[in-house]
């Protein structure tokens, strides 16, 4: 679990909370076909008790195990070599619910992720609460959302229903169900603190439902539950000084994950808005400078060539303060406001360029996938490391990650120009270097690898398949051939992970 010290927000790291309703029932006569609903609540208020809600629903949790195999130690340089790194087996676990008859379990994604470098765990195994034991598939995952949908081999399976739209008010009853600290089947109950609150995460979901019912460790990835029976939130973190429950609680609204989850049903990657544009707030000392009322607007620091903002004309400078009839605030930022338009739309833009006010249309982009975005900001002198919740790789970057500990993007010749590199090097460039086997044997951000074991490669796909090669001999270690900045070509051995 990603603690929160200083009042600071955690993802519920070792907990993900699966509503999964009941197993194969040996007394079951039907096939289950809709999910679970309750209407034993008093028309006023809470009912005397939450027993016979929990009872529809407790069935229904699942506990989450996952195992993964972890490298530590191995330090060193690739001039003066390194200690051998050594294995053990990192375990934890987290809650998730069904959502289908035939095995569907949602949870969150930090759930399934672990080591250093937040790679997809080895094994995910599913708990009902009558004790059922089940391996799991990833369907499919999408960091920036935090969600992840699992499959397992069951059916007749009782399940739940997921909010599409917002039903929740400020001072409704919810309760938790979930894994809190290895406990097992756990409930807690509570209100609905807040709604659509901005925690400081940015990015397309920084909206959560806040609430008071007891969350720990653990129960992330579960289900919060209106007294209905329906799935209002997926518990997510928390904010605390002590890393612990202190009534501070944060959900995914429910309508908000239903749109990426029907996504990684068909195994599309969730889509998103962008404009092309680097932004930063409008802080009191530059509102001061230019007549401009603080804590409104953000300032365009780059515009991307070709990209939806480029098209429309935004320059940079610009300052915009409404988009989409939306104003941009520290509340309610430019990044969340586009990321959640659909890609296409046109929408208009109030923005102040040197001080005059302007009104444009732009046609909002596609989000590119994060290698791409990593290629068009490569920055060789940056401080970069893996972000807490990993973007969602695709198989030659996760084959990449899981051998060597790294994410590489290819060689661009925008990249070389911005290093000094003649255009005739070939290879790809360490993007992320992350404290995995490669960075062990010293390998750091914007190294260029041209070879695995005199084998050269010129892509990230066959880096790829050069590392599946070397395992597939059976060896446990590779011979990069590795280029810094400036430097001739060098040959450092890797003991390679997964």
């Amino acid at each position: 679990m990603r603690y929160a010290y200083s009042f600071t927000a955690a993802l519920l790291l070792t907990g993900s909370a699966f509503a999964l309703i009941n197993g194969n029932s040996a007394t079951a006569q039907a096939v289950n076909t809709s999910p679970v609903t309750y209407s034993g609540i008093a028309p006023n208020g809470a009912p005397d008790s939450f027993a016979d809600l929990t009872e529809q629903l407790q069935p229904s949790v699942v506990n989450i195990k996952t195992k993964k195999e972890v490298t530590i130690g191995g330090r060193g340089n690739p001039l003066f070599g390194r200690s051998a790194p050594q294995t053990r087996e990192q375990e934890s676990g987290g809650s998730g619910f069904v959502i289908s008859s035939d095995g569907l379990i949602v949870t969150n994604n930090h759930v399934i992720v672990g080591g250093r470098n937040n790679e997809v765990v080895d094994q995910i195994t599913v708990i009902f609460a009558d004790g059922k034991e089940y391996d799991a598939e990833i369907i499919g995952r999408d960091a920036q959302s935090d969600l992840a949908l699992l499959k397992i081999d069951a059916t007749n399976l009782r399940f739940v229903e997921l909010a599409d739209k917002p039903i929740s008010r400020v001072g409704d009853w919810v309760i938790a169900i979930g894994n809190p600290l290895g406990l097992g089947s756990t409930v807690t109950a509570g209100i609905v603190s807040a709604l659509q609150r901005n925690i400081g995460a940015g990015g397309a979901y920084d909206r959560f439902i806040q609430t008071d019912t007891a969350i720990n460790r653990g129960n992330s990835g579960g289900p919060l539950f209106n007294l209905e029976g329906k799935v209002i939130g997926i518990n997510n973190r928390l904010i605390s000084p002590v890393a612990a429950n202190i009534g501070i609680n944060f959900a995914i609204p429910s309508e908000e994950a239903v749109p990426v989850i029907d996504a990684l049903k068909k195994g599309q990657r969730p889509e998103r808005g962008y404009l092309g544009v680097s932004i930063s707030p409008v802080d009191e000392a530059t509102a001061e400078a230019i007549g401009l009322e603080k804590n409104r607007g953000e300032i365009v620091q780059v515009v991307r060539d070709g990209d939806a903002a480029d098209k429309a004309g935004i320059k940079t400078g610009d300052i915009i303060t409404t988009i989409n009839g939306l104003e941009v605030r520290p509340d309610q930022t430019l990044s969340y406001i586009v990321a959640n338009i659909k890609p296409g739309t046109k929408i208009p833009v109030e923005l102040l360029r040197k001080g005059q006010a302007q009104s444009i249309t732009v046609t909002v982009g596609k989000r590119p996938t994060e290698e791409e975005l990593a290629q068009s900001n490569f920055n060789p002198d940056e401080e970069k490391d893996f972000e807490e919740k990993p973007e969602s790789d695709g198989d030659n970057a996760q084959t990449i990650r899981d051998a060597l500990g790294i994410r590489v993007i290819p060689f661009s010749d925008d990249i070389k120009r911005v290093m000094g590199v003649d255009e005739e090097v070939r290879g790809v460039i360490i993007d992320i270097a992350g404290r995995g086997p490669a960075a062990q044997a010293g390998l750091r951000r914007a190294d260029i690898i041209s070879s695995v074991n005199y084998k050269a490669v010129s892509t990230p796909e066959e880096l790829a398949a050069q590392l599946s090669e070397v395992k597939k001999l059976g060896r446990k270690n590779a011979l990069l051939g590795v280029r810094r900045r400036g430097g001739e070509l060098r040959y450092v051995t890797v003991r390679l992970g997964g």
